[in-house]
């Protein structure tokens, strides 16, 4: 059975309901909040390991939420909108959501995207706390120093030009990914399968809006990018220059 505690705010009754549900047949600990004044208080309490927000909520929106969540906390958040307009979503992950889903949805993709998440996450979690050389047995944990740039995946740090940049899940995973195969040439899907995990077809608006957000904060120029390259029609390739 799965663990975790997963806090979902919505403000519609039968849809906390439902994935309250669907959450505790898997196994997870599920805490709900009606509003986003409820949420914060919620998160405040509870201090989940994921978090459900809906956009629209009286009190305070999902993007005023999440917003000041990642103020204080990175963890991941998977964002609902009742629309489905472009806008809405690509303003949820610039905020610094994870992932979104639009509604009507199902609450067994819900399930799925969350235990990915989660699973995910609590790898990284026990491979900070073995630190030292157990950490290092693995390529996948291997520091990486290219010109101007440096990961430490046990920390989940990188360096920029010298300089710390604190970087969300999603935009650690996915620099992780690319650090690890630089040359190659990945599509939106090929990276929604990697680092979200998706086990079905997913939105690749979450890779580019997630790559963006990525350039703005490692790139010197983001418009011109020296790390992440756009492969047109194919999708992005990683081309720092390795350094010893």
């Amino acid at each position: 059975m799965a663990e975790g505690t997963v806090l979902v705010a919505d403000d519609e009754v039968d849809i906390l309901d439902v994935c309250r549900r669907y959450l505790e047949r898997e196994g997870y600990r599920v805490v709900t909040a009606g509003d986003g004044l409820e949420a914060l208080s919620a998160w405040e309490m509870h201090r989940p390991d994921l978090v459900v927000l809906d956009l629209m909520m009286p009190g305070k929106s999902g993007w005023d939420v999440c917003s000041a969540i990642r103020d204080r906390e990175d963890i991941p958040v998977i964002m609902l909108t009742a629309r489905g307009e472009e806008s809405d979503r690509l303003l949820g992950l610039t905020l610094g959501a994870d992932d979104y889903l639009t509604k009507p949805f199902s609450p067994r993709e819900l399930v799925l995207r969350i235990r990915n998440m989660l699973r995910r996450t609590s790898r990284e979690k026990e491979h900070s706390a073995q630190g030292g050389k157990a950490a290092k047995d693995s390529f996948a944990d291997e520091e990486r120093h290219f010109a101007g740039l440096s990961l430490y995946p046990v920390l989940r740090k990188v360096v920029v030009a010298g300089r710390e940049v604190e970087l969300t899940v999603k935009e650690f995973d996915l620099l992780h990914w690319f650090t690890r195969h630089p040359g190659q040439v990945f599509s939106r899907t090929h990276l929604l399968g990697q680092v979200w995990a998706y086990e079905f077809e997913g939105d690749s608006t979450t890779v580019t809006v997630h790559i963006r957000r990525l350039r703005e904060k490692i790139e010197a120029d983001p418009s011109n990018p020296g790390f992440i390259k756009t492969v047109w029609g194919i999708g992005y390739k990683f081309e720092g220059r390795p350094v010893q």
